[in-house]
């Protein structure tokens, strides 16, 4: 089966000022991405995810290295053909409204639905957005234009996503909604690329994730495995009684980390003693595994642009 992302030893190197070396942005990064599986691209600032991106869009070239959508070389525009793209930042155009951006986006894509109209507008009421279908986006807010964003991208029928950073911006209920449509599309048989500072996201999206510093890419795991790392859980519980080696918390509630040989003894501990179990996880998330990994690398969590 073709790989719906393939990446062979990328390289980017920016030039500098001639008092200055090169700057490394990709140093030799190689990964796929089979089709239907959500990967999450994490690494600090200046790591090189949104380089890598833009190379896989054809927004920017690769200094060396090569890299293919379906098995299309990246600097081939049929290589875009059913790919949904949501910058970091996006910019629209200011002076049309989310229902002509769309129509446009159906047009560049050569898609053709029955009713174009009510097809745009089916994706703005799935992002909340059909009360201003027909408003210029001049003034929308920053969640607005990520929505308007999304559902440009979800309105085209990908079979690629391709996300920088999607729920920047969005208020809780909105990234619950978002998360909510991309899991479907994954559902569907389409396949997520996405970025995220917040590694919740990636860890309940992500089948897998990369990891990738200063141009390097450190790991790929998937969140299942970073969590099998860890042999302690957290335990929490309300009741009024105290249990030897719990801790309290404000409101009557405990915590304890323990190994999870020993849960069991717990939570018969805490049946007996009367307790309400709130929660019990590893206690290593792919948060801590992102800090864990970056230490190994050498230390400095950031590299420069």
């Amino acid at each position: 089966m073709t790989a719906a992302i393939s990446i062979t030893d990328l390289r980017k190197t920016y030039p500098r000022s001639w008092a200055s070396p090169p700057f490394e942005a990709l140093k030799g990064v190689s990964l796929s991405v089979d089709a239907g599986e959500v990967f999450g691209f994490i690494g600090p600032n200046g790591a090189g995810k949104s380089t890598a991106i833009k190379i896989l869009t054809g927004v920017m070239s690769s200094s060396a290295g090569s890299a293919s959508l379906f098995g299309v070389d990246v600097t081939q525009p049929e290589a875009r053909r059913g790919l949904g793209y949501v910058p970091e930042n996006p910019s629209l155009p200011d002076y049309l409204t989310p229902m002509e951006i769309l129509a446009m986006g159906l047009q560049l894509h050569r898609r053709k639905p029955p009713n174009p109209a009510a097809h745009c507008l089916r994706w703005l009421e799935r992002f909340g957005l059909a009360d201003v279908a027909n408003k210029v986006v001049r003034g929308f807010s920053k969640g607005m234009a990520q929505r308007t964003t999304l559902a440009h991208a979800m309105a085209v029928e990908p079979r690629l996503l391709i996300l920088d950073e999607p729920l920047s911006g969005l208020d809780p209920i909105g990234r619950q909604e978002v998360v909510e449509i991309l899991d479907e599309f994954r559902r569907s048989g389409g396949t997520i690329f996405l970025t995220s500072h917040v590694l919740h996201d990636v860890e309940r999206l992500a089948d897998r994730f990369g990891l990738i510093n200063r141009g390097q890419l450190l790991a790929v795991q998937s969140p299942n495995d970073v969590v099998g790392d860890s042999e302690l859980v957290t335990v929490r519980s309300v009741g009024a009684a105290a249990i030897a080696g719990m801790r309290p918390e404000s409101g009557g509630r405990w915590f304890m980390e323990l190994p999870r040989s020993s849960l069991w003894s717990l939570m018969r501990e805490l049946e007996s003693a009367g307790h309400t179990l709130i929660e019990i996880k590893p206690t290593l998330t792919l948060e801590s595994a992102f800090m864990r990994y970056l230490g190994l690398s050498g230390g400095g969590a950031t590299g420069k642009p």
